[in-house]
């Protein structure tokens, strides 16, 4: 499923492209202010996703669960237009609104360890790399479930957060339930 700010997102990096191969006075400047629009509209984006995030914890009395995604992009191998999209996206920047923004409506954050969390079976906690047929589908032979990748692992995630959280000092509501 793409985003639906993503055409936005292929045409500046098309015009980035264009711009940086031209290399005059006036494309260097061009893409200057270019990027400048780019961050701001990421920027924006950023707060508004926190925002819902947040807003949907406190109101559902849940915490929110993150993956640490530090080195990410050192570990990743990927190829250059993946490279590209997963680059021009801020996501240390989303988790520093969220942190902020949770710590203010009094939401607690928990960071969660991100490896073989699409490889993990939600149901039976099983990793094995055959789980992942595919880039959306996830499927574990041995216990019959199949669900959406992502979903899958925003459940590992959850479940993560919720043992980090428990096993954890609790200095907020015992009945905390997690969202990934």
């Amino acid at each position: 499923m793409r985003h639906r700010r993503e055409p936005e997102r292929e045409n500046d990096r098309k015009l980035r492209g264009k711009l940086q191969q031209k290399q005059t006075k006036s494309a260097k400047r061009r893409a200057r202010k270019h990027a400048d629009k780019e961050a701001r509209r990421n920027k924006d984006i950023n707060h508004k996703m926190s925002k819902r995030i947040v807003a949907e914890a406190e109101h559902s009395g849940r915490g929110v669960a993150l993956e640490d995604l530090k080195g990410m992009r050192a570990r990743t191998r990927l190829r250059k237009p993946q490279r590209t999209m997963l680059d021009s996206w801020t996501f240390a920047q989303l988790g520093v609104f969220i942190a902020y923004k949770a710590k203010r409506a009094g939401v607690p954050v928990v960071y969660v360890d991100p490896a073989y969390t699409s490889r993990e079976c939600s149901r039976c906690h099983h990793i094995e790399r055959g789980n992942r047929p595919s880039q959306a589908r996830f499927a574990w032979r041995s216990c019959g479930f199949v669900d959406h990748a992502d979903r899958n692992s925003s459940h590992n995630i959850a479940h993560r957060g919720w043992t980090a959280w428990v096993c954890g000092a609790r200095s907020a509501a015992p009945e905390l339930t997690l969202i990934a």
